[in-house]
């Protein structure tokens, strides 16, 4: 443990010498947390409509009014010619193109089922699903307000035989920062530590400070964790400031434990750094390690689920999940502070991100060679 203890003092010594390191780990990651999630919103507004309206007649004129009230939607141009909106929705000036054929209120009015078209950008595709469906929700308004005032009672009833309430359960208000914060917290977090983990190992090879460990009596296991935990340590820090931020500017507060955080940040960041230092043992300047890094991070990022649903993904990249350390603590960030959920519930994500740690260190520790 002296050993051990002595290497991890250097570290710090080195690590606090360069400003420029104090700067990455205390001011990017408060700066990255207070900006992203403000960004990060899955909300759709400022829907972009162009309506051809074909008909001219009193329901059309209701059904536009309709739409150009909802706060959804900009109403940015209305016509009676398709090509002009299509040239519209070209040029990026509207998302939705809507046609009202003509005689549509003939057609309401005798129940002749008028069709209605409606053309949707779909280059970015989820704001064209969520508009679409948005539209939607607004024409079966439309549809049900029309049936109410032509079709007599008791004939037929109009009214809904089964009416529906819903409830949003651990985020009744569906906040998207409270469903994001936590998820970019976990990436910060892992950004941060398995960088400076990585290009550490690998700086002292190009300055060729390592030499001189390597003729030393120390054996590699003390070297290693002696790189190791100075990182394991000042990640703690990062999370910390993370949670600060999460609770003055977010208002988060965790429904379940912190201690339940800490215990899992800590098993969580033995694998990413384990990680970090096998990947600088086997890269031999700071560019590969950075180009290997970013390889890696972009692919745990984009399928940790922080973005899309592990569900909603086909199985072959769910299964890459398994092996995903990020996609394990994003799912237990977001049970612990939105679900407030227990120890025995994360005890599987626990137990599977121990076993990626302990064969990461394990093989770091094999693979590292001490030569002169």
């Amino acid at each position: 443990m002296r050993i051990i203890w002595s290497i991890i003092q250097k570290e710090f010594a080195q690590f606090f010498r360069d400003k420029a390191n104090i700067r990455m780990l205390l001011v990017m990651p408060v700066v990255q947390l207070i900006l992203l999630p403000m960004a990060a919103d899955y909300e759709v507004e400022n829907i972009k409509i162009c309506i051809i309206d074909q008909d001219h007649s009193e329901y059309s004129r209701r059904l536009i009014q309709k739409i150009e009230v909802n706060h959804h939607f900009i109403l940015v141009n209305q016509t009676a010619d398709y090509r002009e909106a299509l040239k519209m929705m070209e040029s990026d000036q509207a998302d939705i193109a809507l046609t009202l054929p003509h005689f549509f209120e003939r057609d309401v009015v005798l129940n002749n089922e008028p069709s209605i078209s409606a053309s949707v950008n779909a280059v970015n595709g989820q704001r064209a699903s969520i508009g679409g469906q948005y539209l939607l929700r607004i024409l079966n308004d439309f549809n049900r307000e029309i049936r109410l005032e032509w079709i007599q009672f008791p004939r037929y009833n109009p009214m809904p035989l089964l009416r529906i309430e819903h409830s949003y359960w651990f985020n009744p208000t569906m906040n998207y920062q409270q469903f994001m914060v936590p998820g970019i917290l976990v990436i910060l977090l892992t950004m941060v530590g398995f960088t400076l983990s990585a290009l550490n190992l690998v700086k002292e090879k190009e300055l060729g400070t390592i030499e001189q460990i390597n003729v030393s009596p120390i054996r590699k296991y003390h070297f290693l964790l002696g790189k190791l935990i100075p990182f394991w340590i000042l990640s703690f820090v990062v999370l910390s400031l993370g949670l600060l931020v999460a609770f003055i500017v977010y208002n988060i507060v965790p429904s379940g434990s912190y201690l339940l955080i800490y215990l899992f940040a800590s098993v969580y960041l033995l694998a990413v750094l384990g990680l970090g230092l096998l990947i600088s043992i086997y890269t031999e300047t700071q560019q590969q390690t950075m180009l290997l890094s970013f390889f890696l991070m972009m692919v745990f990022i984009l399928l940790s689920g922080l973005y899309t649903p592990v569900e909603s993904m086909p199985e072959w990249a769910q299964m890459t999940t398994w092996f995903n350390p990020v996609a394990y603590f994003v799912k237990v960030m977001r049970m612990i502070i939105m679900k407030g959920s227990g120890f025995t519930d994360i005890l599987p994500h626990l137990l599977s991100v121990l076993t990626m740690a302990l064969i990461l260190i394990s093989w770091a520790i094999a693979a590292y060679r001490k030569k002169a």
